[in-house]
């Protein structure tokens, strides 16, 4: 995801997997099959993805639980937007994208904009 190093995005995945808030030890615990963290890692990792807005968290007992601020597609929304801001050519972006979209895409994309009439 834009904006993100490797290891915030594998915490990010974590989050977005399901709708439940999360400490570091669930974070740190579905991460464990694939990689070799500490604890503090990850709790520095959440503590800068809250810092960036990315995450909200709420102090239960002596831990923190965290949670997205938005879900998958908000974030890749905000990403393709960014994207477009940064080009100084979003219409040659755009026309771009749509050109190369497959069939499916460009149904959804209609659809999307006749609701947005």
């Amino acid at each position: 995801m834009q904006g993100l190093g490797e290891l915030e995005s594998a915490v990010m995945n974590v989050l977005w997997r399901d709708d439940r808030d999360r400490t570091v030890r669930d974070v740190l615990d579905e991460l464990a099959p694939e990689r070799e963290l500490a604890y503090t890692t990850i709790m520095t990792v959440l503590d800068n993805l809250h810092r960036k807005e990315w995450v909200e968290r709420t102090k239960v007992s002596r831990a923190f639980h965290y949670r997205a601020t938005m879900t998958r597609a908000e974030a890749a929304a905000r990403a393709l937007r960014a994207v477009l801001e940064s080009t100084g050519d979003p219409e040659g972006v755009l026309l771009h994208f749509a050109q190369s979209a497959t069939d499916e895409e460009a149904s959804v994309l209609r659809k999307a904009l006749r609701k947005r009439k």
